[in-house]
C-alpha cells in the first residue's frame, strides 16, 4: 500500500527558514505528482507547490511564490521555506497524485496523503 512521510517541520522565528521532506512508497507507477499543502486552524487546506512528474514542472502559490522552493529527488519531494512568517504557521501535508501533472492547487487526484507535520513561526 502507499505511504506518504513527512518529515521536518518545527518552531522558527520569523525570517528563519524550515526544509520538509516527503517520501512515497508503494506507489505502482513511477510518473506521478507531488505536492505540499497546508492547514491553519480553522481555514481550509491550501495548495502550497506542487512537482509535476517526470516533466519537472513546478507550480506555487502566490503567497509562497519567491521564499519556498520546491524539489523532487525521485520518490522524494522536499520543501525549503525561507524568509518564514507567522502566518505560515500551519499544518503541512505532503500528497501525491494519481496523475503525472499538476497545474495548480487543486486537490484533485492527490489520493494518498501523509499525516503532515506542524510548521509554527514566531514573531
Amino acid at each position: 500500500r502507499v505511504q506518504v512521510t513527512e518529515s521536518g517541520g518545527g518552531l522558527v522565528q520569523a525570517g528563519g527558514s524550515l526544509r520538509l521532506s516527503c517520501t512515497v512508497t508503494g506507489m505502482a507507477f513511477d510518473n506521478y505528482a507531488m505536492a505540499w499543502f497546508r492547514q491553519a486552524p480553522g481555514k481550509e487546506r491550501e495548495g502550497i507547490s506542487c512537482f509535476s512528474g517526470s516533466a519537472g514542472r513546478t507550480w506555487y502559490a502566490d503567497f509562497v511564490k519567491g521564499r519556498f522552493t520546491i524539489s523532487r529527488d525521485k520518490n522524494t519531494v522536499f520543501l525549503q521555506m525561507d524568509s518564514l512568517k507567522p502566518e505560515d504557521s500551519a499544518q503541512y501535508y505532503c500528497a501525491a497524485s494519481r496523475y503525472a501533472h499538476c497545474y495548480s492547487g487543486n486537490r484533485d487526484g492527490f489520493d494518498h496523503w501523509g499525516q503532515g507535520t506542524q510548521v509554527t513561526v514566531s514573531s
